[in-house]
């Protein structure tokens, strides 16, 4: 029952009700880091709800130009790593016209989709590493791979018992006892 209300909880909090929520103790140094930083980045960040929506239209289509585009030069791995992450990162940004980077910044570092964040914003760097600097093809295919895999977990993260879900049927389709 406990797991059932925190994934209403979690719903609630993305599609932006208010939710009462214990506040955990902070030190001194992540109270002042916290408060301070990201209330005044937010504060410069205002935006009516007729912009941001045209912030994240105009982010989102720009981030699915990119990836359609990349498409284009799939067989030039460097061109279409570049491309392919650029397009992720402006999809992955346009949310943050939304609902506020401060919240985006926080849902991302969510202890339910840390490690979803951690690899997804990894493999995202290796891809941009072996596109720019190593010029590897194979290797930037195979970050390519790995930066899209990390993109499909971290986006199930947002839907409640998705991953727990993709889990149990990639586990039953590979076992191979009868």
């Amino acid at each position: 029952m406990e797991k059932m209300n925190q994934a209403f909880t979690k719903v609630k909090i993305l599609v932006g009700m208010e939710v009462d929520e214990p506040q955990q103790a902070l030190t001194e140094e992540d109270t002042y880091f916290v408060g301070s930083y990201m209330d005044d980045f937010n504060r410069q960040c205002t935006l009516s709800t007729k912009q941001r929506l045209y912030g994240f239209v105009t982010c989102l289509v720009a981030g699915i130009t990119c990836t359609l585009l990349s498409m284009l030069v799939f067989f030039n791995p460097i061109k279409f790593g570049i491309t392919f992450t650029f397009g992720n990162l402006l999809s992955l940004g346009s949310t943050a016209f939304l609902i506020g980077p401060k919240r985006q910044v926080s849902m991302m570092l969510d202890p339910a989709r840390i490690y979803a964040t951690a690899i997804y914003l990894a493999s995202i760097i290796i891809a941009l590493f072996c596109a720019l600097y190593v010029h590897n093809k194979l290797l930037t295919l195979l970050a390519i791979i790995l930066e899209f895999g990390a993109l499909i977990w971290y986006s199930l993260s947002y839907i409640p018992f998705a991953r727990s879900m993709v889990s149990k049927v990639m586990v039953a389709c590979l076992d191979t006892e009868f």
